[in-house]
């Protein structure tokens, strides 16, 4: 045996933990966001979530460039925003260096609106703007300006996302990125249906287990939103956010705002959908999804 002891291996630098981690990006508010720990390690606890924001940005950062470069200013509205991780880390990767463009989080919550007041602060963000507020009531508070270019929702439950979109509409947003989230309601008009439509048609057997009435509710209330949209004049893309293994809440709704129209599209679409409520039973959430 060896009387000199193998040299131990170095720590791994920050860049070879967060190799996502960008020159000049801020590790203060990593910190703050405890993201990093004091002593600048990476927490493993929220490196899920950070994966999660920061392919999140990688869709979200060509859409503000292409805004910024067409009119000269951006501006984003960030629904359910929580901390405000999507927030801030696009402030700090994108609008910093700028001298133009503001965020806004939107967020009930208003001990963690003002947590975010006072970290946008310490960190000189000060083109970042935080409302307490529903999305329902953010529609006329005059803090917000009458348009908003795009609009985020990560991980907005159930109909937060609804409305999320009927923000985005009403502000005639150009963009609008969507990663929805624990979607009950349709399921459970399903649910209540489910007799009738077994009755039917053979392809209620797609619901006929609650398991299914769950996950199929699911896929097809986000279904009804991509036709509501395309409905509004809007292409939508759908994607993953992120693998599986990091979230089952991964689907990802872009949504791009058309200039002009394509022929007959949002026609096309607004029948669609009304045949979907129809066939499915879901005549009663009309309202939710109008056109």
């Amino acid at each position: 045996m060896s009387k000199y002891k193998a040299s131990a291996r170095p720590a791994p630098t920050l860049q070879e933990q967060l190799p996502e981690l960008r020159p000049g990006q801020s590790i203060a508010l990593l910190q703050e966001l405890h993201i990093l720990t004091r002593e600048g390690k990476l927490n493993q606890d929220t490196r899920r979530k950070l994966k999660q924001v920061y392919h999140l940005v990688q869709f979200i950062e060509p859409l503000l460039a292409e805004v910024l470069a067409a009119r000269g200013d951006v501006t984003l509205a960030d629904h359910g925003a929580g901390k405000s991780y999507l927030g801030f880390i696009l402030y700090d990767l994108f609008f910093k260096d700028k001298t133009t463009g503001r965020v806004t989080g939107v967020e009930t919550r208003a001990e963690l609106v003002e947590k975010s007041k006072a970290l946008a602060g310490q960190l000189g963000f000060h083109r970042m703007d935080f409302l307490a507020t529903t999305v329902q009531r953010a529609l006329t508070d005059p803090a917000l300006p009458a348009t908003i270019d795009v609009v985020t929702a990560l991980h907005a439950c159930d109909t937060a996302t609804d409305d999320a979109i009927r923000f985005g509409l009403a502000k005639q947003a150009s963009h609008m990125v969507l990663v929805p989230c624990c979607q009950a309601e349709v399921a459970g008009v399903m649910r209540r249906h489910k007799a009738l439509s077994l009755s039917r048609t053979p392809l209620a057997e797609l619901w006929r287990h609650p398991l299914h009435t769950r996950e199929f509710g699911s896929q097809i209330t986000n279904v009804l939103r991509c036709l509501q949209l395309e409905a509004h004049g809007y292409t939508v893309t759908v994607t993953e956010l992120v693998g599986w293994e990091h979230s089952m809440k991964n689907e990802l709704i872009l949504a791009r705002r058309m200039h002009p129209d394509r022929p007959g599209a949002r026609e096309r679409a607004r029948l669609r959908l009304e045949q979907v409520l129809d066939e499915l039973h879901l005549r009663e959430l009309a309202q939710r999804f109008a056109v």
